[in-house]
């Protein structure tokens, strides 16, 4: 199982300066390796491959007097490039066949010095990690990072990564064994909204903090500012920075609500069961705003990446089913209600209802119809996965491993603290089947 842990990391003026290059230099060869492929593409010869790109674009291109600098970054850098290229159009051409699930993907695009977020790749060649806390990065030097948590492994790559706002990060992968959870009895479903941001089962509400909301006020009065400024002046770029640390709070701050509320479930709960909603959809509507401020798509990705992790069942029930329309007692369709009405009595045994409350009841009881079925990948009977398929870390935040685990990874001076548990990005997808007769255990 793969994780990936980020971390803040503070270069001083030099290394800015060298990752800046190292930026622009991958940022160039990307484009030079995509700019080929189009052409050989119209021209119509096969596809170009990969080692006469790099023979043409990195070693002979070092050598001339128009691309001379690109010498002046680790030579891992620009490979990297042309992996990364090269899996671009790997998912491109799945997306097209049909062997990669999920929404469609578009062919690769040239990268500009103006995107908000800039990275470069490295493997275990081109960066290490040293007694005293800092990382070397090859023709970078050493990095200050302040590590908020210990690597549970030693990384096998990191990405380096600069966003809008100026803010530096290191995210590591690493390979880890998962974390099973005692088992508990309880189980949950959940049914997600905007005044109340989920509700579950068991009648608890999560509210919703609405942090965008809770901003505008003041991300009104930065754009104000920003839209005042003469367009490519020093004091405009200063005020952008303004408006983009302010949105990276934002993002900062539903991020952690999405960890801590997402964690708690997964620990409380032996099988999560909630609603595929259309989120996509719901964010070209009226309440496109709010819909995306509460995050729900994120939020599901963690508490389903979460359970795979920690040995829970994770399901979700079909957008059709009527969990609304359905009375959680007696089981009698009242028919569709609109959004405004948020209590009902049911026809059939008189049972009166709160709207959300009784939509999560449904998404509870569907649940275990469709994990009883073996609809929905669960861990066998002795909690012991039967296949793991092994894909690689996702771009988002960091795990934290659970305490007691040896988590010393090339770091020795670093001590352990403890902290609240929010583990990010594992494996989507990595699948765990019903055991067998051959099992032994009794079901």
């Amino acid at each position: 199982m793969q994780l990936r842990y980020n971390y803040r990391a503070y270069p001083d003026a030099s290394q800015r300066r060298a990752l800046a290059s190292a930026f622009g230099c991958a940022r160039v060869v990307w484009n030079d390796f995509l700019r080929d492929r189009k052409e050989a593409h119209a021209a119509g010869p096969p596809y170009v491959k990969s080692s006469e790109l790099s023979r043409i674009r990195i070693t002979q291109a070092k050598r001339t007097a128009e691309r001379a600098w690109l010498a002046d970054v680790s030579t891992v850098v620009l490979q990297q490039s042309l992996r990364d290229l090269d899996t671009a159009y790997q998912n491109f051409f799945d997306s097209l066949t049909g062997k990669r699930q999920g929404r469609k993907v578009g062919p690769p695009r040239y990268k500009s010095k103006k995107d908000t977020r800039q990275s470069i790749r490295l493997n275990t060649n081109a960066f290490t990690l040293k007694g005293n806390g800092t990382v070397y990065v090859a023709k970078v030097g050493n990095l200050k990072v302040k590590w908020s948590r210990r690597l549970p492994a030693a990384p096998t790559s990191v990405t380096v990564t600069k966003d809008s706002c100026g803010r530096y990060f290191l995210s590591f992968v690493v390979d880890t064994e998962p974390d099973t959870l005692p088992k508990v009895a309880t189980e949950c479903g959940i049914d997600l909204g905007l005044s109340a941001f989920a509700v579950l089962s068991d009648g608890r509400k999560i509210d919703s903090p609405r942090f965008l909301r809770r901003a505008e006020k003041k991300l009104k009065r930065l754009q104000q500012e920003l839209s005042r400024k003469v367009k490519g002046s020093k004091n405009r770029a200063k005020a952008r920075i303004k408006v983009a640390r302010q949105h990276a709070r934002v993002a900062d701050r539903r991020r952690d609500f999405h960890h801590k509320a997402s964690t708690q479930i997964i620990r409380d709960n032996q099988a999560v069961y909630m609603e595929d909603l259309a989120v996509s959809g719901l964010g070209r509507t009226r309440l496109a705003k709010s819909v995306h401020d509460a995050g729900w798509s994120a939020f599901v990705d963690m508490l389903q990446y979460k359970a795979t992790k920690h040995g829970r069942t994770f399901a979700k029930v079909g957008r059709a089913f009527p969990s609304s329309q359905v009375c959680s007692a007696c089981g009698f369709r009242d028919g569709p209600k609109p959004l405004h009405v948020r209590e009902w009595t049911c026809g059939e045994c008189h049972a009166v209802h709160d709207r959300d409350h009784n939509a999560a009841r449904n998404v509870l009881f569907e649940g275990r119809r469709i994990v009883a079925a073996g609809r929905a990948e669960t861990p066998n009977a002795c909690g012991a996965p039967v296949r793991r398929a092994h894909v690689p870390a996702q771009r988002g935040e960091a795990g934290s491993p659970r305490k007691g685990q040896t988590a010393q990874a090339g770091i020795p001076g670093l001590q352990a603290r403890e902290h609240v548990k929010a583990p990010t990005s594992i494996t989507r997808g990595a699948a765990v089947t019903a055991c067998g007769p051959p099992c032994g255990c009794r079901t």
